[in-house]
């Protein structure tokens, strides 16, 4: 038997939780199709689910199809949600993308396609609401084939056979492939199989499911396309989701990679994985043993977080999706510990939830991905902790870089400790994140003080100048430093490598080098033809920019991009002046460089040398006593060159 396990993925609305209700109850494993409206959809337990009538978390299901044995992870469609999403990939053998006809390939349906392919998921494609009216499937496969790959080709089969079409197709997304097929005028299954393994390919097929037409259709081409995975010997397991149960037990969902997992096993810091429960919707059978391949909740653990990897698997890569929004959360009679108690355990579950605790201020901070996330984060805490809390609008998440290479320095020298860090700090391009990395000679610098600089580095989150923002998209390179034998411990080197990344920046800022970043959005507007003049000069005052204009019907699509700031409350505007037949898709896609950079600068009122937890400034010696010095003084006072 094959088994595999496949993530179901969409754009919201597609109608992706209905063809999972489809596919389950195809398969046998339900009796009755459930219906999102009804709130009896079989991979919606969750309370919260059925009254917004959403997918909000990942749920798994067991289905049976001949020879298949497929383990159904369905995800959520809302791109507030889209960070869950993305931590189901890395633990997918295959995925099924549904787009719905009437609506084609929308924002975020890219959004999800760029996803798969960073991680490289082999993708089956669903092509729902073929019963809509004014449906035209070969319009809609020239659409797939435009937005998303020439891969996508249409597998519906005919006696158990491809088309002749479909097959060469297939044949000429690889050279040698096609080769063999004009000499032997066929492919075998095996030569398929592995272009769609590789995703070389992507079967599409195309239905209703709420009317189960085209279901049996695409169960049957994961049978017969899809292969299993050739898992390792030795075990490992990578975790994509933590969650805690009606009685407050927290669950460590897991995919094994290679081995066995056995109850009882120590897994993190000795914690031992109590039980192991395979889920089915919401209900779970206890089994003493998993093996490569299954997915599991496991309990007992407190010390797993989504991505990380355990035995022999490797953490998965950062992700994509990122926060973009900060709110204050407003705890009105509640007692903010409680509320900051009950937000870190929901921060447990969603590392992407970033929740911080102003101290001075006695304020909790989060980051949202958007406005249905932070209902729904509301009345989480209403539901499972009793907490009326309100969300008031924040800032935007800005970052900051730099725009040329500058040398930081930091020198530590009070009594009795010594360490100075020369670090080369380069701009890289947009999204690339922070990379520390050394290019100083062991004779310089001995390997286990680079090791401590390499290690400070990492260890904390590095502010900017302009408005005290986290840095990124530089290199941060340890070019020279020196040690002293006799008082150099391991925190002098954190001390003067944080004092060098501020002092570098402060540099960069005095020469007009550090530039603030802000959120952009991709947005796909729908509006009738007589507001596409307003919609256009809409984006236009956002500072946003667009294509030409695409007409269909009588509605008219518009795709560009605007910086978040200025587009985040549009959606109210949009459907007041379109009178709710408006649309508005959008989707995070990444950072720029601010708009308006001096008004935002200029409003946090950000002093960068009063921030005494990233001070600039450095500590020297004289005297038997050690005594600060200004970061604009330290180049002239380093014991070592300033290359610079």
């Amino acid at each position: 038997m094959t088994s595999i396990t496949a993530g179901i993925l969409a754009h919201v609305d597609a109608g992706k939780t209905t063809l999972s209700e489809a596919l389950l109850y195809r398969t046998g494993t339900v009796r009755q199709l459930g219906r999102v409206d009804k709130g009896d959809a079989f991979l919606d337990p969750d309370a919260l689910e059925k009254r917004r009538g959403i997918t909000i978390f990942a749920h798994q299901a067991q289905l049976h199809y001949h020879n298949l044995a497929l383990t159904l992870l369905d995800t959520p469609g809302h791109v507030d949600f889209a960070a869950q999403t993305e931590r189901v990939l890395s633990v997918l053998d295959y995925a099924i993308l549904v787009v719905a006809a009437p609506d084609g390939v929308q924002g975020y349906t890219r959004t999800l396609w760029r996803l798969l392919q960073r991680y490289e998921v082999p993708t089956f494609i669903f092509v729902n609401k073929m019963d809509a009216p004014g449906t035209d499937r070969a319009a809609i496969m020239a659409a797939l084939q435009r937005d998303l790959g020439a891969g996508c080709v249409d597998f519906t089969e005919a006696n158990g056979q491809l088309h002749d079409d479909a097959v060469e197709q297939v044949a000429v997304q690889d050279d040698t492939v096609l080769a063999d097929y004009l000499e032997q005028g066929t492919l075998s299954d095996t030569t398929v199989q592995t272009l769609v393994q590789q995703r070389r390919v992507f079967p599409c097929y195309f239905g209703a499911a709420l009317k189960l037409r085209g279901v049996d259709a695409l169960l049957a081409g994961i049978a017969r396309w899809a292969r299993p995975t050739a898992w390792a010997a030795d075990f490992g397991a990578r975790v994509f989701k933590v969650s805690h149960d009606a009685h407050g037990e927290r669950l460590t969902w897991l995919r094994v990679t290679g081995g066995t997992l056995r109850a009882k096993d120590a897994l993190v810091d000795g914690e031992k994985a109590n039980q192991l429960r395979v889920y089915n919707g919401a209900k779970y059978t206890v089994v003493p043993a998993v093996r490569a391949g299954d997915v599991c909740a496991v309990t007992g653990l407190v010390h797993t977080t989504p991505g990380q990897g355990l035995g022999t698997a490797k953490a998965a890569v950062t992700p994509l999706m990122q926060p973009v929004l900060t709110y204050t959360l407003a705890p009105g009679t509640a007692d903010i510990h409680t509320c900051l108690q009950a937000m870190e355990e929901l921060a447990d579950e969603d590392p992407l939830l970033h929740v911080q605790w102003l101290r001075e201020l006695n304020e909790i901070h989060v980051q949202v991905m958007g406005t249905i996330q932070l209902e729904v984060l509301q009345q989480l805490l209403a539901d499972r902790f009793g907490l009326q809390v309100d969300f008031v609008q924040g800032s935007i998440l800005y970052q900051e870089t730099i725009t040329a290479p500058v040398e930081g320095v930091g020198h530590f020298e009070p009594l009795r400790h010594y360490a100075e860090v020369h670090l080369l700090l380069t701009p890289l391009p947009r999204g690339a994140g922070l990379h520390f990395t050394s290019d100083c000679s062991v004779d310089v610098l001995p390997r286990n003080w680079q090791h401590q600089v390499l290690t400070s580095l990492a260890a904390k989150e590095h502010r900017g100048v302009l408005t005290g923002a986290p840095i990124t998209d530089m290199e941060i390179k340890l070019v020279n430093g020196r040690a002293s034998n006799v008082h150099s411990v391991g925190g002098d080197f954190r001390e003067a490598t944080w004092r060098a990344v501020r002092q570098g920046l402060m540099m960069a800022r005095t020469q007009g080098q550090c530039q603030l970043l802000e959120p952009w959005y991709a947005f796909q507007l729908t509006v009738g033809a007589d507001q596409v003049g307003r919609a256009l000069n809409d984006i236009q005052q956002m500072d946003g920019d667009f294509a030409a204009p695409a007409a269909a019907a009588q509605m008219v699509t518009i795709t560009g991009h605007a910086p978040v700031a200025t587009m985040r409350d549009y959606s109210q505007r949009i459907r007041a002046y379109t009178h709710r037949q408006g649309q508005l898709d959008c989707v995070v896609a990444g950072y720029q460089p601010c708009h308006n950079e001096e008004v935002v600068v200029a409003a946090a009122d950000y002093a960068p040398v009063s921030d005494l937890e990233n001070t600039p400034d450095s500590v020297f010696c004289a005297h038997g006593a050690g005594y600060p010095v200004p970061w604009d003084q330290v180049p002239r006072m380093a014991h070592v060159a300033y290359l610079s």
